[in-house]
Formats: structure tokens, C-alpha cells, sequence
């Protein structure tokens, strides 16, 4: 068997955004959103579910599911594959905006019903933290009271988790385990709870038509190229710095010299001397 490795935009919609997915998204935000509450969804609505998608424009490496739960908040899941400048700011702001847009200017603020922004991530966030969640609200910063549950935003970060199949002890690992590792399987894992084992028949490349298996793809063509780009420029990067470091190691080097030679040279021999300018020179006499 073959999967398509969900950790791609279009494959992560397909598995937890269409039609047939209700019971697998449910599931799947039981697990990572309400582990540990008393409240469990009972039912969603998927917004927008999962269409075969068009490559004409591709340039985003994301891609949102949104569901309303059966008590009204409405969660917005997103995959992302790729950090980028301003990604953190994107979030907050993306789940500030489903907040916001819920009332028209005469209706009343208690009628805005909670957001929750839920962000899987395939590279590291928080180095300060351990964990592989973290969730994150409005409190007061030194009692730590809560102030409102309205948004919250919720970061699984993917390569902090190291467990093997074997090794998982309940189902929030096997979610993020099937989120990281759909791709890499050859068979359903027997040891899995049996609606990720029809997540990954909704996963299974033999399940697809044409059309979306070109598309899924041509998508994980497009991130590959996106994190070479990325992981060049790392690289262009460190070597300029390394460049830039080396040039400032001996220029610090030729003013320490310069400054053992003021006492015993004039300006213009220690100039010559170490290749500074006569200015800079006299710059540091002064």
C-alpha cells in the first residue's frame, strides 16, 4: 500500500476536511483539543470541505480546515509544512479575524462564540519547551487567572515527537504518529484505533482518482523545491556570515595592532604597517 503523506496542504484536507471525514476530525480534535475535558464534540460541520484542488496559482505551503462544533466554537486546523518571517503573528492574527467577523456592527459581544487555532507544525517553535503540544490563552501574566478561553491557540510541533508504533500509549499520540509518519507506511498498523485506520484509507493513494493524485503530487513536488530554497539559503547565509566574521576577526586583529604601535610609530608607518587608513589611524590616537 501507499499513502499520501499528510504532512502535504492537500492531503492533510483530504483526510480530515471532506465530506466523509466528520467522525475522523472528531476524533482527531477529542484527542489533541480536549484531552483531558469533560466536554467531548458529539458533532461538527466542516466548512469548506475538500474540493480536487487546482495547481494553476500554488505559492502557499498551508492550508486551513475549518469546523463549527456542536457548540458553536468554530476551529480552525492548519498543516504547516515550512517557518517562515511572521508565521507565529499569521496565527494569532488569522484566529482574531474568525473571531471578530462573527458579529454584524448592532449585535452584542456575548452572542461571539470561541475560536480555537490549531497548528501543526513540521519544525520546532518553542526550543524553551519539551512538549510536543503546547496551548496557549489570554491569563494574567503573574497569578496566572484566567481572563477568557475565547481563543486559543493550540501548536503540535512534529518533530518533537520520537515515538515508535510500538511505544504509543494512547490515541493523541496516534494522531500526531499518523500525521507524521502516513507517508513512510506500507500497511494500516493492526495496533491502531479504528478510526485512524480509516483515516488512512481515506489516505490510501489506491482511493484516489487521477486527477487528485496528480495533484497531491505535483503539491509535494512544489514543498520539496520550496524547503531546497529554503535550505540553501540557510547555507548561503552561514557562509557569508562565516565571511563576514572572518574579515571583522582581522580587522579587530590589525586595530590591536595599531594601538600597540602608537606609542612608538608615527600615523602614516603604522598605516602601512597594518593596512589600516592614516584616518583610522588617528582616529584611534585621538
Amino acid at each position: 500500500m501507499n499513502f499520501l503523506d499528510v504532512k502535504t496542504d492537500y492531503a492533510f484536507k483530504k483526510v480530515f476536511g471532506s465530506e466523509e471525514s466528520k467522525e475522523i476530525l472528531m476524533s482527531f480534535l477529542n484527542a489533541l483539543v480536549y484531552e483531558n475535558a469533560k466536554y467531548k464534540i458529539k458533532d461538527l460541520v466542516i466548512v469548506d470541505p475538500y474540493n480536487i484542488p487546482m495547481i494553476k496559482g500554488v505559492k502557499d505551503t498551508f492550508v486551513d480546515v475549518k469546523a463549527v462544533l456542536d457548540d458553536d466554537t468554530k476551529v480552525i486546523i492548519e498543516m504547516q509544512i515550512l517557518n517562515h518571517k511572521g508565521f507565529e503573528k499569521r496565527v494569532l492574527y488569522n484566529a482574531a479575524k474568525n473571531y471578530s467577523i462573527q458579529l454584524n456592527k448592532a449585535e452584542d459581544y456575548h452572542l461571539l462564540n470561541p475560536v480555537i487555532g490549531l497548528s501543526i507544525v513540521d519544525f520546532i517553535m518553542f526550543e524553551e519547551s519539551e512538549s510536543v503540544v503546547n496551548k496557549f490563552k489570554l491569563i494574567e501574566k503573574e497569578q496566572f487567572i484566567n481572563y477568557s478561553d475565547d481563543i486559543e491557540l493550540i501548536f503540535v510541533e512534529l518533530p518533537k515527537f520520537k515515538k515508535e508504533i510500538d511505544a504509543l500509549e494512547n490515541i493523541k499520540e496516534q494522531w500526531i504518529y499518523f500525521v507524521q509518519n502516513a507517508g513512510s507506511l506500507e500497511y494500516i498498523p493492526n495496533n491502531l484505533d479504528e478510526t485512524i485506520k480509516q483515516a488512512l484509507q481515506n489516505a490510501n493513494e489506491a482511493n484516489l482518482n487521477k486527477d487528485e493524485l496528480e495533484a497531491q503530487h505535483k503539491r509535494k513536488e512544489f514543498i520539496s523545491i520550496q524547503k531546497l530554497a529554503v535550505l540553501k539559503a540557510d547555507e548561503e547565509g552561514f557562509e557569508k556570515g562565516m565571511e563576514k566574521g572572518l574579515e571583522q576577526g582581522k580587522l579587530e586583529e590589525k586595530i590591536q595592532i595599531a594601538k600597540n604601535l602608537l606609542d612608538i610609530l608615527d600615523d602614516e608607518t603604522i598605516s602601512f604597517k597594518t593596512g589600516l587608513s592614516v584616518e583610522a589611524v588617528e582616529n584611534l590616537r585621538k
